[in-house]
């Protein structure tokens, strides 16, 4: 698979411009080291952590709608699927961030699955349907991208390329020739067009940012909450001080005097930084 394109220097894709992004790194790298895992503990793996429809239905190990796309069938299964990821994720996670790239891809993975569950209930493992989520954020990207896919000797925008995969895909899911989760392919693109195309990639960035300034009123709150309730104690204990003296306090006494001492430091130097 070869990128061809005449955009401008920026938007130029060449296997020397192919430098490993953080996100992309991350998930290749989780991808080898549990394909390695799975010459030792094969049966332990897929038996808990692939998609089985049953488990999910009647067991409801839930989480096997992440872990199935962590693991593979075999080595062109991982290499095609790592290698499409790498051509294609690091692009997309240049535009969008690290952050964004991995909730996007595990968004289109979960997606496949519940697609593969729904039309295809049958056990899976792979990452294809992420892989094509991601496929689709490309071609979203960069739609007029012209692009050759071995063996086939032509080139075509990437536009194109996405709806003939989607026909093959499609034709291959309903006719069941192969053992291939053609439907959870079918999901993954589906699930990542309208992540896209319907803001839900802004909707759940502000969603986890509204979160998070939530926790961090609350916390700032409680802080409030605890510095006046210290400083109300130390009134009375330096009252106590005028009347019989800083000898006769208590230990515990003499603890929250240096509690509001340590407060005070840390208020000064965090208004200093």
């Amino acid at each position: 698979m070869q990128y061809y394109t005449n955009e401008p220097p920026q938007f130029r894709v060449g296997f020397n411009n192919f430098r490993l992004t953080p996100g992309v790194k991350k998930l290749l790298i989780i991808n080898m080291v549990v394909y390695f895992l799975q010459f030792f503990f094969s049966g332990w793996l897929i038996k808990w952590f692939a998609l089985h429809p049953h488990d999910i239905t009647h067991k409801f190990f839930i989480w096997q709608f992440v872990s199935y796309m962590f693991l593979h069938g075999g080595f062109w299964h991982i290499f095609f699927n790592m290698f499409m990821l790498w051509m294609f994720g690091t692009e997309v996670e240049r535009s969008w961030g690290a952050r964004e790239f991995l909730r996007f891809y595990l968004v289109c993975g979960i997606g496949a699955g519940l697609f593969h569950l729904l039309l295809q209930p049958a056990s899976v493992v792979g990452a294809s349907g992420a892989i094509y989520g991601v496929l689709i954020a490309f071609v979203m990207l960069y739609p007029d991208r012209r692009l050759l896919f071995f063996p086939f000797p032509f080139l075509l925008k990437a536009k194109y390329w996405a709806l003939i995969f989607v026909g093959i895909s499609l034709m291959m899911g309903l006719l069941a020739v192969d053992q291939v989760a053609h439907f959870a392919h079918l999901g993954g693109m589906l699930i990542g067009f309208l992540y896209i195309k319907f803001g839900w990639r802004l909707y759940l960035g502000n969603f986890f940012n509204k979160k998070k300034s939530e926790l961090k009123s609350q916390k700032d709150e409680r802080q409030r909450q605890q510095t006046i309730t210290l400083l109300k104690k130390v009134d009375q204990i330096l009252d106590k001080i005028n009347e019989v003296g800083y000898e006769n306090l208590t230990d515990r006494e003499i603890r929250t005097l240096k509690d509001a001492s340590d407060l005070l430091s840390k208020i000064n130097e965090d208004q200093h930084n």
